[in-house]
């Protein structure tokens, strides 16, 4: 039987002997726990040689020794010879020092775990009779899906210093964020929201935990920005990991700077998740690049809400660039008028995907000229994407039939 311990190796010698292949997959996991490494081998392979080199490793060309386990707090033994092995790990039995014998980890004082790690959270699997590293893979694996999954309650239940987390949470499916992003939530005491984006994650957070809804709508901001961005800094000053939850990503038209802005100012922690933007992700629920070779090879976002400037003209001009409006369909109209007194074609092709990614995502295919008008006809309301430009031509990868109907991750 074993017992599973976590020790700390920072700043602590550790011997390495033989430089092969598994050497080369173990290596990485003391160079992350900072240890002090010591390789002897005759020679090294070249996965093991780059990591000595970009690492500044020592290393001793040369056969083992049995003094060389002098000082080491544990040995690793992987040189391929079963004989070799089995001699240091006798001399580490004699010296009182742990040895993870490779070749027969069994007959070695310590075994290395199959690791998982969820932020400041380690999970080592290994098996209590024998060893079955295959088996241990497995169920760490599986553990790593819960972890990733934001099915667990990550929080600390002690006093730790108030951090921040602007976490994008993409287009709207759940299974669209990031892993960091679903373990951020699972680790959250508070979780400021917007009204668009997975709001379905908020019902797997633990019962406790505070979830406040600052979502905005057009014309409606029932939390203005600057609240917005005290909230965060009240929160997490009095010692709560706060996440601030929204659709899309962070960065793009978010607000998201405003926000870090607001936390390095008032001298709080805070990182960025980044995420799916719906300028993107939107138009490819529809079968729309933004980019395509041969049609378009660049692309040019707009707020709706801001109107357009002469270099939003230039992009919608350029038959080569696909324009994105975001948060348009209030302004579409006069937009589009505007776009074409100064120029741009009215045959330019529109597409408009609203409610992207859900079970309501329908698409509208027009022109420039003609657009406006079809959008009140069809009553389209926001969350809604517009693409103007030559790959919003319908037929370009979808069927024309089949153009209304979210595109899955393999069907395009």
């Amino acid at each position: 039987m074993t017992t599973t311990l976590g020790i700390s190796l920072a700043g602590r010698r550790v011997l390495i002997v033989g430089g092969g292949s598994v050497t080369a997959r173990r290596l990485p996991r003391f160079v992350d726990e900072q240890a002090h490494i010591v390789i002897v081998a005759p020679e090294l392979s070249p996965a093991v040689s780059a990591i000595v080199a970009d690492r500044r490793i020592e290393w001793h060309e040369r056969e083992v020794r049995s003094d060389d386990v002098d000082g080491a707090w544990i040995v690793h033994t992987a040189t391929g010879d079963a004989r070799v092995d089995a001699d240091v790990a006798a001399w580490c039995e004699r010296q009182r020092v742990f040895c993870v014998n490779a070749s027969d980890g069994a007959h070695g004082s310590a075994r290395m775990t199959s690791e998982v790690r969820s932020g400041d959270v380690v999970i080592g699997v290994t098996s209590g009779d024998g060893v079955d590293p295959r088996r241990s893979a497995r169920v760490s694996a599986s553990i790593r899906e819960v972890l990733d999954s934001g099915g667990v309650d990550l929080r600390r239940h002690r006093s730790v210093p108030g951090r921040v987390a602007l976490v994008g949470g993409g287009p709207g499916p759940v299974d669209l964020m990031t892993l960091r992003a679903r373990r951020l939530l699972a680790e959250a005491d508070v979780v400021v929201t917007d009204r668009l984006g997975p709001v379905a994650v908020l019902d797997e957070l633990a019962p406790d935990v505070e979830v406040v809804h600052v979502g905005k709508a057009p014309g409606s901001h029932p939390v203005p920005q600057p609240e917005i961005n005290a909230l965060l800094v009240e929160f997490a000053r009095a010692g709560k990991r706060v996440v601030r939850l929204k659709g899309g990503d962070p960065f793009v038209y978010g607000r998201g700077g405003e926000e870090v802005a607001a936390c390095h100012a008032a001298g709080v922690p805070v990182e960025v998740v980044p995420a799916p933007s719906s300028a993107m992700a939107v138009p490819q629920a529809a079968g729309i690049p933004v980019t395509h070779r041969g049609v378009a090879s660049s692309m040019h976002i707009i707020n709706g809400q801001s109107g357009l400037s002469m270099a939003d003209i230039a992009a919608m001009r350029d038959d080569s660039v696909t324009t994105v409006l975001l948060m348009g369909v209030a302004a579409f109209a006069s937009m589009s008028r505007q776009a074409i007194r100064m120029g741009v074609p009215a045959g330019r092709p529109v597409a408009v995907v609203e409610n992207g990614h859900s079970e309501r995502q329908r698409t509208i295919r027009s022109t420039l000229g003609d657009a406006a008008r079809e959008l009140v006809e069809a009553q389209v309301r926001n969350p809604s994407v517009i693409v103007i430009g030559e790959v919003a031509k319908a037929g370009l990868l979808l069927p024309e039939t089949g153009a209304t109907a979210p595109v899955s991750a393999g069907s395009a």
